[in-house]
């Protein structure tokens, strides 16, 4: 990544870490995790070695995963995908609110995040080198917040209280807005129905189009016959060759 591209990325998730760490969110949320503070060496090695440069399409996630981006600072940043097929290590420290059940060990971290595995495992197996699948996309989360009820369950961006999800959204479609901008992507693809919406809502008016195709969890029942060939054909649908 050029130096002007680094520095403006920088400047975006400064922005960005520094509005959604001014928001109290109330019960049942009990801890917040912000990758941004305590993970941000992994997640800058991320965009300077594989954001530069203009994107056919932009991948957006919904929000970090316990054992995925809540520990390698990187969306659906499944340890071992990142650590070893996108070559990307670094010291991770702790959050301020670290709850017993989600504890955060960054790259000794042995819990494998299903989703980023699917995704990333995915990547791997269409594009080979990482670089040629980041020479077209990229990959972001639209909120870089993880939120924790008491039992450690996740509670997701769309079920918090109106007040808090409203100064949550200020500030995440603000971000990916000049993110969008600064990858030169000509389309978002929302990684599940979430993403996709928050995109349309956000890129409302501009010439960036807007697709989507089904999220990779374990707790969607059409993933868990076979994400990668379903991905592969909501890709070509929309016009995406791989």
């Amino acid at each position: 990544m050029h130096g002007e591209e680094s520095l403006t990325h920088r400047l975006i998730t400064e922005s960005l870490s520094r509005g959604v760490a001014k928001i109290a969110f109330s019960p049942p949320v009990v801890c917040v995790y912000n990758p941004l503070e305590y993970a941000l060496l992994p997640h800058l090695l991320y965009w300077d070695k594989f954001g530069g440069g203009k994107k056919e399409a932009v991948f957006l996630g919904m929000n970090p995963g316990p054992w995925g981006m809540a520990q390698s600072g990187v969306p659906f940043g499944e340890i071992t995908a990142v650590r070893d097929w996108m070559g990307i290590s670094a010291p991770v420290g702790k959050p301020s609110c670290e709850h017993p059940k989600r504890r955060v060990e960054g790259f000794s971290c042995k819990r494998s995040e299903v989703s980023g595995k699917r995704l990333w495992g995915w990547a791997a197996g269409r594009f080979g080198d990482a670089k040629n699948f980041f020479g077209r996309f990229f990959v972001l989360n639209y909120c870089p917040l993880m939120f924790m009820e008491e039992s450690g369950k996740n509670r997701t961006p769309d079920k918090l209280i109106p007040a808090e999800k409203e100064k949550l959204f200020q500030c995440c479609d603000e971000a990916l807005r000049r993110y969008v901008e600064l990858l030169g992507a000509d389309m978002v693809i929302g990684i599940g129905g979430f993403a996709r919406e928050r995109a349309r809502a956000v890129l409302a008016g501009s010439k960036v189009r807007i697709e989507g195709i089904t999220h990779p969890s374990p707790a969607n029942p059409a993933a868990n016959r076979g994400w990668a060939k379903l991905a592969d054909a909501e890709l070509s649908a929309i016009g995406i060759k791989i």
